[in-house]
């Protein structure tokens, strides 16, 4: 399969396994809206359901497949007839569909799910491989449970279903399970194990049970995977997917990866909120890239540090990831730094003396509220600058 190298395919499974989460369904034009931002944003693939589900899921997929242009569009399947009929009908409009079909492969799952043997579930793999390709040329498999799997027969899976004409091989990490040197060497093994992986593209798909998806995700590209499935704001089952922002800009920071994928970065402030509204899924005030507090200073060493250069405290710019600014919050753990800059912002001018007397004023207030606003800032102008001798 000819491919650049160093591109990261992004699939996005925001509206599938994100749509997952309890009370997060979506209407049909709400789908339609967030996959138009998704197409924006520069997504390679958008999984757009699980078509045999529901007839919501169905027709979301149908109406998708018409109003998106450029990424694949991909309908997920068990591994049995009726379920990749449903989804070849549910794709028929798609300009580049994928069908992602697939069954467990760790022996807790063969035995416990399925109730079946190696053998048996390996032949069913191959038998679903097979039987989506007579209807597209682009068949992803996945390997559920694989951070659990027997690494041995994971790899007579992959390449048995390689060999049947996948495309794409998906190794997911289903429980977040597994520590980031476990799922790296699980991938690794399989690149160099694996005699037709060349013919195939290796896609990591990671959980947030233990809260290593991200790191999972990375180790995972580092050793050889080059699609990675991720959420916008790592919303999904449990825990949540893998955060699609947050591994897009590791890679952006992290340039010695020598790793790109084709997403404007610039976007996912907005598409952030698109999503945490239109599934009305709060995000984490803390949430690295795109929450609330993510580009907030409050310690008064690190708003000095800031306040003299940026870069001390700040690895990504606001402006990269479409934040409107980074903030200079003032708490009780402002310094005079943070609290002249205000001040200045505001329009006042106060020298050294007069500025020590505000200050401490200024604290006694950030111990008794917790937010000090601009409306604030001018009353403590007004009520001090007397006491300092203006």
């Amino acid at each position: 399969m000819l491919h650049d190298p160093n591109k990261v395919y992004v699939f996005d499974t925001t509206l599938r396994d994100g749509e997952q989460v309890p009370g997060c369904q979506l209407a049909t034009h709400e789908k339609i809206e967030i996959a138009k931002a998704l197409e924006l944003l520069g997504v390679d693939v958008i999984e757009a359901g699980f078509p045999v589900s529901s007839p919501g899921d169905f027709n979301s997929v149908i109406e998708l497949s018409k109003a998106v242009n450029d990424p694949i569009i991909c309908a997920l399947t068990r591994a049995n007839k009726n379920d990749i009929d449903v989804a070849a009908q549910a794709l028929k409009y798609a300009k580049r569909p994928r069908i992602h079909t697939g069954i467990g492969s760790s022996d807790f799952h063969i035995k416990h799910k399925f109730n079946s043997t190696r053998e048996e579930i390996l032949a069913r793999g191959v038998e679903a491989v097979k039987y989506a390709k007579k209807y597209v040329e682009d068949v992803e498999f996945y390997a559920e449970d694989a951070g659990r799997a027997d690494i041995e027969f994971l790899a007579r899976m992959v390449e048995a279903v390689i060999a049947a004409g996948a495309t794409v091989v998906n190794i997911p990490d289903t429980n977040g399970y597994c520590l980031p040197d476990q799922y790296g060497s699980k991938i690794r093994f399989l690149r160099e194990n694996v005699k037709n992986i060349d013919q195939a593209i290796i896609s990591v798909h990671c959980h947030n049970d233990l809260g290593l998806a991200t790191a999972n995700s990375i180790a995972g590209l580092q050793n050889g995977a080059r699609q990675v499935e991720c959420t916008i704001n790592g919303i999904g089952e449990r825990a949540g997917n893998t955060s699609m922002e947050e591994v897009v800009m590791i890679l952006q920071t992290h340039k010695t990866l020598g790793l790109h994928t084709g997403i404007d970065a610039t976007r996912f402030f907005e598409i952030s909120h698109t999503v945490r509204s239109q599934m009305n899924m709060p995000v984490q005030p803390n949430k690295a890239i795109v929450g609330a507090n993510a580009f907030s200073h409050s310690s008064g060493i690190h708003q000095d540090g800031f306040l003299k250069n940026r870069e001390n405290y700040e690895i990504i710019r606001p402006e990269d990831v479409g934040f409107p600014s980074a903030a200079i919050v003032l708490t009780a753990r402002s310094g005079r730094h943070a609290l002249k800059h205000h001040l200045e912002r505001l329009g006042h001018q106060v020298d050294k003396e007069q500025l020590a007397t505000i200050y401490t004023a200024f604290l006694d207030l950030a111990d008794a509220k917790k937010d000090i606003n601009d409306d604030d800032l001018n009353q403590l102008i007004v009520n001090n600058l007397a006491k300092a001798g203006a």
